[in-house]
């Protein structure tokens, strides 16, 4: 889907910014804080599901209060990019719990991993039984986090405001 299809407009920015605040209001809280009733706020807030604007719902969970200590960040090189290289290790890493998130980036190393585990010894091990044993992997850089300064998932919307959000075309808004 082409996001620059989606047309957003006034209402539908402030529900995504509502949503993004408490995920769990209830289509007539948003309705309230955004100026709606609730049949278009739940008809915009369907239309932006369809349109992937919206990806899901989660909960935030501490993971010191669950007993994961240990975020890492790895800096992970391949050796060659084939295609069935790329496609294996991608998917060792969907498929691994402990990196909760993983991107692909320009500059010194291929991916940029996050990973979080309850303790060192646990970290050891995912990166003998995970990264290292991975063919094609050469080189894993690991930065242990000593403190979170900053974790947003809240995205900034705000150079989506007045006349370019209006003038995309796509799903139209409702009133």
């Amino acid at each position: 889907m082409n996001v620059d299809s989606v047309s957003l407009d006034e209402h539908c920015l402030k529900i995504l910014s509502a949503l993004q605040h408490d995920g769990r209001q209830t289509v007539q809280q948003i309705s309230e804080a955004v100026g709606l009733s609730p049949t278009p706020c739940w008809k915009r807030i369907k239309d932006m599901e369809a349109a992937g604007v919206i990806r899901g719902y989660t909960a935030m969970i501490d993971p010191e209060l669950v007993g994961l200590h240990v975020s890492a960040v790895a800096e992970v090189n391949l050796d060659r990019h084939s295609e069935a290289m790329v496609q294996r290790f991608e998917e060792v890493v969907a498929a691994s719990p402990q990196i909760i998130r993983c991107v692909s980036a320009t500059g010194p190393a291929d991916y940029i991993l996050h990973v979080t585990v309850p303790d060192m010894k646990h970290y050891e091990r995912f990166l003998h039984e995970v990264l290292f044993s991975l063919p094609g992997v050469t080189h894993v850089r690991s930065s242990i986090v000593l403190r979170e300064i900053k974790s947003e998932v809240a995205l900034p919307l705000g150079h989506l405001t007045g006349a370019k959000a209006k003038a995309k075309a796509g799903v139209a808004p409702r009133g």
